[in-house]
């Protein structure tokens, strides 16, 4: 069977009992340096996921006989690699633990309803920043190539610098995080980050 469970943003403490359980269950494991890291006691296989996807599912196929657990960020299947896993074995041939995303427990941080907000991410994907600039409230998931900085400058040339920026930095770790910002003092570096965009505050 193979399992893809959600870390949530990273600490154990956020993940599900079921999600948990999958793991301790699990003969191998198999996520990125950082996940496998929470697990230094597993005792089965592990293999840390790299950016090569199609020889990592290759390998998956030869599989089938043992229990694997795939370590997902935040939950799997939102732009996450669960997704993947779904459309390339099918939701018959796989179990998905959902998990918190990052989106969520920013929000859940700063008391900012999710009712309304559109969420996207830059990971692998271009970015509509005209929207991004339009929408009231968006949440983001970003990586090294379209960071906060990105975000806030695409944001000023638009004319919404008058936006705020919720800026949530290794979320559920001890050196979290949280800032709000209009575009104009957002600076260049942040780390592992999720952004929300707010029309008022």
């Amino acid at each position: 069977m193979l399992t893809v469970a959600g870390m949530g943003p990273g600490h154990l403490a956020l993940m599900t009992p079921q999600a948990l359980e999958a793991v301790a269950q699990a003969d191998v494991l198999v996520g990125g340096k950082r996940h496998l890291a929470q697990f230094p006691a597993f005792g089965g296989e592990v293999r840390a996921l790299d950016s090569d996807i199609l020889a990592l599912l290759a390998w998956l196929e030869q599989q089938t006989a043992r229990r694997v657990v795939v370590l997902a960020s935040g939950d799997p299947l939102f732009y996450g690699i669960g997704t993947r896993l779904v459309a390339h074995f099918g939701i018959a041939q796989l179990q998905i633990i959902p998990g918190i995303s990052a989106a969520q427990y920013l929000c859940s941080r700063t008391g900012i309803d999710m009712n309304d907000i559109w969420l996207t991410s830059s990971h692998g994907r271009e970015v509509d920043f005209d929207r991004l600039a339009r929408e009231p409230k968006v949440a983001m998931v970003t990586d090294a190539r379209c960071g906060p900085k990105v975000i806030a400058d695409a944001l000023i040339a638009r004319g919404a610098a008058d936006r705020w920026l919720v800026i949530g930095e290794n979320l559920g770790m001890d050196n979290e995080r949280i800032q709000w910002l209009r575009p104009a003092d957002v600076h260049a570096q942040y780390e592992m980050n999720v952004v929300v965009i707010l029309n008022e505050r």
